[in-house]
């Protein structure tokens, strides 16, 4: 920092404090704040959304790997007792079908993902840090203004013996407004227009989402259907009757009877 900007940073920080004990008027914009308080809000639910959308697409990613995982598990156990069995038949196609819906989902929605979801709402967000610098560069223009202000209003109040004084503290005061004044209303301007752009924005990648997320339920559906073929006619109907807990029940009653498993 140059020594002009550290005088600078000085004399803002002493206008603070003076303004925060009432010795300096503070300028108040309502219409500036009313705008900046919806760009808030705006940059926060932006953020939001960026970290949650990586957080769902990282879930599908570990949703389809554990998928996997446990298919080749299954077949595992399948295989070992009977290759020839309904059983290992099923946990085959199990496997061959989520493998196929986790190729589907690297190969066909990863990417699109990528590029219609996730790098838009990077971009959004990468915007936010230059409008914070154009707000924070008028919020220090609003305290040169206010002090320049108020060392006009002590020369007015009571003269200097010095007549530059108060001529140099008009010009400084007019320079100092004209520059807040052209900041200030530049961001009452454009928050707003940033902020009406959102939706048509993100249009695109709302649709892009419901797309993929409508595909990766209609593959999973279309693949895993072909697995229930392997299955008996009346397991759902077993299953909705309680029939298929009290099988369950029995083979855990084998199991306790064991005696590595407790039992006598």
């Amino acid at each position: 920092m140059s020594w002009a900007g550290f005088k600078k940073s000085v004399n803002r920080a002493g206008t603070t404090l003076l303004q925060k004990t009432g010795q300096i008027e503070r300028t108040v914009d309502r219409e500036f704040a009313d705008e900046e308080a919806k760009y808030r809000i705006f940059e926060k639910e932006c953020q939001a959304l960026q970290k949650d959308s990586k957080a769902y697409w990282d879930a599908m990613r570990a949703m389809t790997a554990a998928q996997s995982r446990i298919a080749e598990t299954l077949e595992t156990f399948y295989s070992a007792a009977d290759r020839t069995s309904e059983g290992a038949m099923a946990g085959h196609a199990y496997k061959r079908s989520v493998d196929d819906l986790d190729t589907t989902f690297t190969r066909e929605l990863d990417v699109p993902y990528r590029t219609t979801i996730s790098e838009p709402l990077g971009k959004m967000c990468a915007y936010f840090p230059v409008v914070n610098e154009h707000i924070a560069k008028r919020n220090k223009k609003l305290l040169d203004y206010d002090s320049a202000r108020s060392k006009l209003k002590k020369l007015i109040d009571k003269p200097s013996e010095d007549p530059t004084k108060l001529p140099k503290a008009q010009q400084e005061n007019d320079e100092c407004k004209e520059m807040f004044d052209m900041l200030n209303d530049q961001l009452i301007a454009e928050l707003p227009q940033l902020l009406d752009l959102r939706v048509p924005y993100f249009d695109p990648s709302f649709e892009a989402m419901i797309r993929m997320q409508a595909k990766f339920a209609e593959e999973g559906y279309e693949k895993l259907s072909g697995v229930q073929r392997y299955f008996a006619d009346n397991v759902r109907d077993d299953y909705a009757a309680g029939q298929l807990d009290a099988q369950v029940e029995g083979i855990l009653q084998e199991m306790r009877e064991l005696s590595i498993c407790g039992g006598n």
